[in-house]
């Protein structure tokens, strides 16, 4: 990646970040009717520090990877259509903990919040893992003129560690902003991740040189012993 396409790159990110920072305080606050939401609030910092440690990480060690992370052109239909679905459990999963908040729904102990929000930390971590090793790791589903199979690392565990990492992430999130009414809508994404990752899947066999061969040497898809 040549100067000017650095620049852009960072140009991006400094629109990003902020879009971020106000998108989760609209959906969090916003619902909640009040700012006296302590558990989104350390919700939002346990997301939000590993997130721009990650953004300044790739900056400087590897631009190309933010860029395909920040890449929206999804090639496959099968894959449009999960993201759209996935969009409207995203959008009601974090809208719902407000309105749990506003109206007092839940009671969950602190100790579960902040265990809650360990996971979250712990399921970061190993996709911060999966960025180290994989320069590949698009966040659409395609395949590079120059990519290769990578069986190292947390690819050595199961085949996609990255949505290993995002679900735990996600499943844990509900209990982290103290809603238990939110759980339901975030157990939807699992099944989603299948579809995604079966059709992936697909694409690399069809695309990807060595992965046939690789997925017989790495049996597991997502969860190790089990699929």
């Amino acid at each position: 990646m040549d100067a000017e396409e650095q620049k852009k790159l960072r140009k991006k990110i400094a629109l990003l970040v902020p879009a971020v920072f106000l998108g989760l305080g609209l959906i969090f606050f916003v619902p909640a009717g009040t700012p006296d939401y302590w558990e989104a609030w350390v919700y939002c910092a346990v997301l939000l520090v590993p997130f721009l440690f990650v953004l300044t990480y790739l900056l400087r060690k590897d631009p190309e990877l933010l860029a395909r992370r920040i890449r929206l052109n999804e090639k496959e239909s099968a894959q449009r259509r999960i993201i759209r679905a996935s969009g409207l459990i995203f959008f009601t999963g974090f809208l719902i903990p407000g309105l749990d908040h506003r109206f007092g729904w839940s009671d969950i102990p602190v100790e579960a919040v902040l265990a809650a929000n360990v996971l979250v930390i712990l399921g970061y971590i190993l996709v911060f893992l999966v960025f180290k090793e994989n320069p590949f790791a698009s966040r659409v589903v395609e395949v590079e003129p120059d990519q290769r199979v990578i069986s190292t690392g947390p690819y050595a565990m199961v085949r996609h560690p990255m949505y290993l990492g995002t679900s735990i992430m996600w499943l844990a999130t509900p209990i982290a902003l103290g809603s238990y009414w939110a759980l339901p809508v975030f157990l939807f994404l699992p099944i989603v991740l299948v579809y995604r990752i079966m059709n992936e899947e697909e694409v690399l066999l069809r695309e990807l040189p060595g992965y046939r061969e690789y997925i017989q040497k790495v049996k597991y898809r997502l969860i190790p012993g089990i699929w």
